[in-house]
């Protein structure tokens, strides 16, 4: 009996510890670092400048508000980028987002500045109209997004693409439903 268990303290060792220990941690920080998808979600549009110029030129500003999510335990920088939006599968304006960053595992609100195009507007504007009247519009809206993730010296550059489908009371501007999807991709330093 005193021999078995002499046996087993024999197969132990400091290496295989240390081994166990290293590979334990590895896969701990594999399982918390591991990046994944920001996330956004429009919470407000607000009119900022509605001009009629003539002849007939419709100027259309919003302000849309953004609340933005990095999930991850590095902070990133990211260039600026331009929001697409689309009415019906057209272009009816663009949101612009000013190059910037955000710290690790943060919430904040973003203030995009946005356009409506005034002729896309006119050539749309029976659909919009009956939009209005039923208080209800469908609106899309796309960007990618580039940037980093860094940490000291350190650096992973990254791409997001993110596509909304955005359902609001166009009488209120009020948003009403939304569906948004991200999708990250990271490139090799």
């Amino acid at each position: 009996m005193g021999s078995s268990g002499s046996s087993s303290r024999r197969r132990w060792s400091w290496g295989s510890a240390l081994a166990g220990a290293a590979t334990t941690a590895a896969a701990t920080a594999l399982v918390l670092c591991r990046p994944r998808d920001p996330r956004f979600e429009l919470i407000s549009i607000s009119l900022s400048t509605f001009h009629l110029r003539a002849p007939a030129a419709l100027d259309i500003g919003l302000t849309l508000t953004v609340h933005a999510t990095n999930p991850n335990v590095v902070p990133v920088r990211y260039g600026p980028s331009t929001v697409s939006i689309l009415y019906g599968g057209a272009h009816l304006g663009t949101a612009r987002l000013d190059a910037g960053g955000q710290p690790a595992t943060s919430c904040r609100l973003l203030h995009l500045p946005a356009r409506l195009d005034g002729v896309e507007l006119a050539h749309r504007a029976r659909s919009i109209l009956s939009d209005v009247a039923r208080r209800h519009m469908e609106l899309d809206a796309t960007v990618e997004i580039a940037g980093e993730a860094a940490v000291l010296l350190w650096s992973r550059p990254f791409s997001v693409r993110i596509d909304s489908h955005v359902t609001v009371d166009p009488v209120s501007l009020e948003v009403v439903e939304q569906e948004n999807h991200s999708e990250m991709q990271l490139y090799l330093a």
